[in-house]
């Protein structure tokens, strides 16, 4: 079993969560948009194994270097998105005069990967069309869906790297999942597939 927490931080408003494996005690924070004291207090004492970046815009990735330093979790991300964590120009940080804080992944990931956390494996969708190299990470009966799946809606695909095309695809394979997973997205509230498959028309 797992027990999913959350947070909203940044000038984006952006959802970061902390995944823990019941059983074991074991966590992970599923993206990192800053390490200001809120973030510290949501962590507290957590046994953080890793930090899951859903992909590497900088609003997502602000905080993991000194999060890293201070718990030493390991960076996972999407390998095609792993140049993001170490480069202001394509984490989009140096276009919206945000801070770049270079750190490099301790693990690339790439479709039908696992990540074992305790007893909780953690499968990884990769879904471009955000970011080339954008995932979403599957758990029990939650998914993370990043800037991929939103309430009745999808991510931009105007950025570098970003595609329509690819983010069709993407939505089609998560449209194609049978579970009705609760849906925790990078922004805004929360949903359950079902509810996204029969209303979001991004997915129709």
């Amino acid at each position: 079993m797992i027990k999913v927490k959350h947070i909203v931080l940044g000038a984006l408003a952006n959802n970061c969560y902390l995944l823990t494996d019941e059983k074991s005690g074991k966590s992970a924070l599923v993206d990192c948009t800053e390490a200001s004291e809120k973030m510290l207090d949501f962590l507290g004492d957590a046994q953080l194994e890793y930090i899951l970046l859903t992909h590497g815009h900088f609003d997502h990735i602000g905080g993991v270097c000194e999060i890293k330093e201070r718990f030493g979790a390991e960076i996972i991300i999407g390998k095609p998105d792993e140049g993001m964590l170490s480069s202001g120009r394509l984490s989009l940080a140096s276009f919206a005069f945000a801070p770049q804080n270079n750190v490099s992944a301790d693990i690339t990931v790439e479709d039908g990967d696992t990540i074992t956390l305790g007893e909780t494996v953690i499968t990884v969708m990769a879904t471009p069309g955000h970011t080339k190299g954008g995932v979403c990470y599957i758990a029990d009966d939650v998914i993370f869906t990043g800037d991929t799946l939103f309430c009745c809606d999808c991510g931009r695909t105007d950025f570098p790297g970003g595609s329509m095309t690819e983010m069709k695809q993407s939505l089609k394979r998560l449209a194609s999942l049978e579970k009705n997973y609760t849906v925790y997205p990078g922004h805004e509230e929360f949903s359950t597939l079902d509810f996204e498959k029969k209303n979001n028309p991004y997915m129709k």
